[in-house]
């Protein structure tokens, strides 16, 4: 499960671009507070707390606790609006949730024993179909990551959502099929090499061909300017 983080908050009592503008102005990020059936609350993170968990992997998969006035608020973060040329945060949406809340979040993808994969072994390379898993589950019980296992595999074998350990509460967004995570590829770019060695040889060949031919015509020539 992933640990939940933590960001201090104050109320703010205006809404509007203005408000907002004049929030930033003041060295703060505009947010909201909302869901759960209750009014939206206005309020104001500092951007430092917020850019530091924004570089921490997984910000939209992790449960943040508000500490809002001394009240700590469990929520998760569901949008932000980044400057587009500066990537400044603008604008924070978290959500409210209670015990049977569910949500649609993205999980990593771990790949564990590699060591034990014949197929890399043998030459073959990992190719990645999907980095993440989009899961339907409660924000108190997202896991950190989903792990692939890869002891076993030889090349062309691949690794489907159905062979994937899913913790309890945990169900796919994509039900309709079994989807492919990653596939044991063949390694073609040493084709790719050994077709372009054979073509140097070949190459190599006709140049040492065509010298032999010119040396020989050098040579008749000089036998007739003896004669």
């Amino acid at each position: 499960m992933v640990q939940a983080s933590t960001m201090t908050a104050e109320v703010r009592d205006r809404a509007g671009k203005g408000a907002a503008r004049a929030t930033r102005r003041a060295g703060r990020v505009p947010a909201v507070i909302y869901g759960n059936k209750e009014d939206p609350q206005l309020i104001s993170v500092d951007p430092v707390e917020l850019t530091q968990q924004l570089h921490v992997r997984g910000f939209f998969a992790r449960v943040c606790e508000v500490n809002l006035d001394g009240e700590i608020k469990r929520v998760l973060p569901r949008d932000i609006q980044l400057d587009p040329v500066t990537d400044r945060p603008l604008h924070v949406d978290f959500m409210r949730f209670n015990e049977t809340t569910r949500v649609a979040v993205e999980i990593r993808v771990q790949i564990n024993n590699e060591e034990d994969c014949p197929g890399l072994r043998a030459g073959g390379v990992i190719n990645i179909v999907r980095h993440t898993i989009e899961a339907l589950c409660r924000p108190d019980d997202i896991p950190d990551f989903l792990t692939v296992d890869l002891a076993g595999l030889e090349i062309g074998d691949g690794v489907h959502i159905s062979s994937v350990d899913l913790p309890d509460g945990v169900t796919p967004t994509i039900t309709d099929r079994d989807f492919t995570i990653l596939t044991i590829a063949a390694p073609t770019i040493l084709v790719i090499e050994e077709d372009e060695a054979e073509e140097g040889e070949e190459g190599e060949e006709g140049e040492e061909g065509e010298e032999g031919e010119e040396g020989a015509a050098e040579g008749e020539e000089t036998s007739d300017d003896k004669k």
